[in-house]
Parts: C-alpha cells; sequence; structure tokens
C-alpha cells in the first residue's frame, strides 16, 4: 500500500532537475542574503515590502523600505533597469513578496524572492534593527 507522499510518484530526475534548478532563478534565502551582506558582497537592492510602520519595528539592516502596493516607475527611478531587487516579508504566511515581484517583473525588473522573511531570518538567528532606514 503506498502512502499519501508516494502518490502521485515523483517527477522523473530529468524533471526534478529542471524544477528545482529554475527555483533558484525566482528564490534565495536567508542564509544566501546575509551571506553577502556580511562579506560585502551585496549585489542587488534588497526591499522590505511590508508596511513602513513593521519595517521600523524590524528589519534587515541594509533594507529599504518600499511597501508592495508603491512599488512603480517613480519608486524605481533612482535604479538602474537590471538592478537586481530581492524582495522579502513577513514569512510564509505573507504574500507581500508575490505582490512585489508581480510588480517589478511587469516593471521589466530583475527580481528573488528572499523565502522566509522575516521569520526565516530570525529562525537563522540573525538580527534585526529598528528604526527608520538610512539613506
Amino acid at each position: 500500500m503506498s502512502s499519501a507522499v508516494s502518490r502521485p510518484p515523483a517527477a522523473t530526475s530529468e524533471q526534478a532537475l529542471e524544477h528545482f534548478s529554475s527555483l533558484l532563478q525566482f528564490e534565495t534565502d536567508c542564509w544566501d542574503v546575509h551571506h553577502a551582506i556580511s562579506n560585502d558582497r551585496q549585489d542587488f537592492i534588497l526591499l522590505d515590502v511590508r508596511s513602513h510602520e513593521a519595517f521600523q519595528v524590524g528589519h534587515i539592516e541594509t533594507a529599504m523600505s518600499l511597501p508592495h502596493a508603491k512599488i512603480n516607475e517613480a519608486s524605481l527611478e533612482a535604479y538602474p533597469q537590471k538592478t537586481l531587487f530581492v524582495v522579502y516579508c513577513a514569512g510564509p504566511h505573507c504574500n507581500a513578496t508575490e505582490k512585489a515581484a508581480i510588480r517589478l517583473a511587469k516593471l521589466g525588473r530583475p527580481v528573488k524572492k528572499m523565502i522566509g522573511g522575516v521569520t526565516g531570518w530570525l529562525d537563522e538567528g540573525f538580527d534585526l534593527k529598528s528604526g527608520p532606514q538610512n539613506m
């Protein structure tokens, strides 16, 4: 008797390779973002896409506050067209990253989602900063 895990059967190895490889084009994780920041290798703009109020309570050190509903050409004009944006929100229970990623993609901007958001960041043992962003 098979389990709910094995029904339906797993994808072929070729399908799995394609699927999981493509995920890395759309997502990054807290550890990789932290490593880039900590080792002076941040080659992306980290966007906290929650409300400004949530940002001030706690955010990742180098993040910029830009709520997903405010992402538009004008709010991005300071960034070259090829700038990679990494978006995060509260965590897996929040879909603001998807809303932000859709807006960025519609504007022709490269984007990745930081999976886990603030929840994942804290789960990894990393600190948040409070207060407004430094510009």
